[in-house]
């Protein structure tokens, strides 16, 4: 696709010199007299233009002041030359015979983001306060420190029987009591990335599970969609396949979406490339057929209910590659959706969570967003990074009415935590500023009045780097309690900032804040609860 190695070598090297002689023009914009200067702006015209046409063709159009000139000159400009035919070769573009631009064309697109993006991002710093709010920690009694490092991939609290459940990077599935000791369930073919919980009468405490096949970036089917009896004492009888061969699944909803007393499930196929939204639906014999509801890549978060009021159930769905934005899915009745988007973002955005909530208690749902994916190819700090509140105006329009700049954002849930009647966020960042603001990690945003939030940061960020986070009552004290999971690996690739040596806690799988109200009433921290 990039480069035709039946072309004589004789043109290749041509195109080649073509192409270097375009650079040096392109490197060189700006630095000539002033007679010049209308010409190169007329170019960098020409390649805006060009933008607008070519690079708005597959998601929304990222402006040059999204990212730092370096960023795109080394990072964005080399990983999309390919999606055009060409590739990036020091400094310089060669070009095949296949390319769907001129490579004039190309070089005009690439001095367009050069010359007219920011030298440096200026990145907002922290307000918040260092405290501890209304929580507590507290963290397994016992773990085993000898052995690999802790690489949480999914946590989750099981109401049906009050159990905390983790899976991890090497595919173990982990139960966890109240005292935070911990048991192996057992080993699934793939890391489980999602956990959804349900209860039927023949099945009292059931779990669907979302196993990922290969948890870096790729196209394979390796994923599965599995139903597990989690009081079943077998590990060779308590799981039934739903789905298999998903392209690198992370998330999966259910409803029954014909109605036809059935369950059915929605489940995110990320993949890399390639990937969709599936409908997974239960067919009278029990067994299952898919179809695509989106055929897109970068599904990673669903949830299903009737948000038309139709009586039939729906999806909403974010997308966090390429085209990131938020997609609703109407039960047309006839077996498939209608599509509209909700919110749209351009494609460095790194798009990580939402949730549909309402938070001025009008009766429309608004949504929670945070972006921060920074394993990418632009791994830079960025001042959109953050927690968002998007307040739907009616007719599914939304207004953006909150946002709180954080590093490497993560994910955020919306949560009455001190139980004065509105909604509290809780926020956790897998790529903070562990060089400078560690607290990132986590923050809980108290929500002192209409649409306002006191941000607290809390000293928690030496127990773990945290990658996944659920709400509940895990104490049964009748507040709600906030597990986080560590992915504690530092390895290349997972940090933007290159110089910086993990100084937190490599072991522990997971931690639990716990709410310390009280009917409303904030009880005092004991030392114990804190540290072990």
């Amino acid at each position: 696709m990039i480069i035709n190695h039946r072309l004589p070598k004789k043109k290749v090297c041509l195109l080649f010199v073509s192409a270097f002689a375009m650079a040096v023009a392109i490197n060189s914009c700006g630095d000539k007299d002033n007679n010049n200067t209308a010409s190169n702006n007329d170019y960098l015209a020409e390649g805006k233009k060009l933008a607008a046409v070519h690079c708005a063709s597959c998601h929304q159009l990222p402006d040059p002041s999204l990212l730092d000139s370096h960023t795109w000159d080394v990072g964005i400009l080399p990983a999309m030359a390919p999606k055009f035919g060409f590739k990036s070769f020091m400094g310089n573009y060669l070009v095949s015979s296949g390319t769907s631009m001129s490579k004039d064309d190309w070089y005009k697109i690439v001095a367009y983001y050069k010359n007219t993006s920011p030298k440096k991002l200026l990145i907002p710093k922290p307000n918040a306060v260092n405290d501890w709010a209304i929580f507590s920690v507290k963290r397994p009694l016992k773990v085993d420190t000898s052995g690999a490092p802790a690489m949480t991939t999914t946590v989750g609290y099981n109401p049906n029987d009050n159990q905390i459940y983790s899976g991890t990077l090497d595919s173990h599935f982990y139960r966890w009591n109240s005292d935070l000791q911990v048991t192996n369930i057992q080993k699934f073919p793939s890391p489980v990335t999602d956990i959804n919980f349900f209860k039927t009468p023949s099945e009292p405490n059931g779990a669907i599970l979302t196993c990922i096949g290969m948890l870096p970036p790729n196209d394979l089917l390796k994923g599965r969609l599995i139903n597990v009896d989690l009081n079943s004492k077998s590990t060779k009888s308590n799981v039934k396949m739903i789905t298999e061969s998903l392209p690198r699944p992370v998330k999966s909803a259910s409803a029954d979406f014909n109605k036809d007393g059935l369950m059915d499930y929605v489940t995110c196929g990320f993949g890399r490339n390639q990937g969709g939204l599936y409908l997974v639906q239960q067919l009278p014999n029990h067994q299952f057929k898919r179809k695509v509801i989106r055929a897109l890549p970068g599904a990673t978060q669903v949830f299903t209910g009737d948000f038309n009021n139709d009586g039939w159930p729906d999806v909403v769905c974010l997308f966090a590659q390429a085209d990131e934005g938020v997609w609703l899915f109407l039960n047309d009745k006839k077996g498939g959706f209608t599509t509209q988007n909700l919110l749209h973002f351009p494609s460095v955005y790194g798009s990580s969570s939402f949730q549909l909530v309402d938070f001025n208690h009008d009766g429309k749902l608004d949504i929670l967003y945070t972006c921060g994916d920074n394993n990418d190819f632009s791994p830079v700090f960025k001042p959109y990074h953050g927690v968002y509140i998007f307040t739907n105006q009616g007719n599914w329009k939304f207004k953006q009415t909150y946002f709180y700049h954080i590093n490497g954002c993560s994910k955020a849930i919306a949560a009455d935590f001190d139980q004065d009647g509105d909604l509290d966020i809780a926020v956790i960042a897998f790529f903070p500023d562990f060089k400078y603001h560690p607290e990132e990690g986590f923050t809980y945003h108290e929500q002192t009045s209409p649409g306002k939030f006191r941000v607290h940061a809390l000293p928690i960020n030496q127990y773990g780097r945290w990658i996944c986070m659920d709400v509940d009552d895990v104490d049964q004290d009748g507040d709600l309690d906030i597990i986080l999971g560590n992915f504690s690996v530092g390895a290349k690739g997972l940090m933007v900032q290159k110089d910086v040596t993990p100084n937190w806690d490599m072991h522990e799988p997971v931690i639990v804040l716990q709410n310390t109200l009280k009917n409303g009433n904030k009880v005092p921290i004991r030392s114990n609860s804190i540290m072990k």
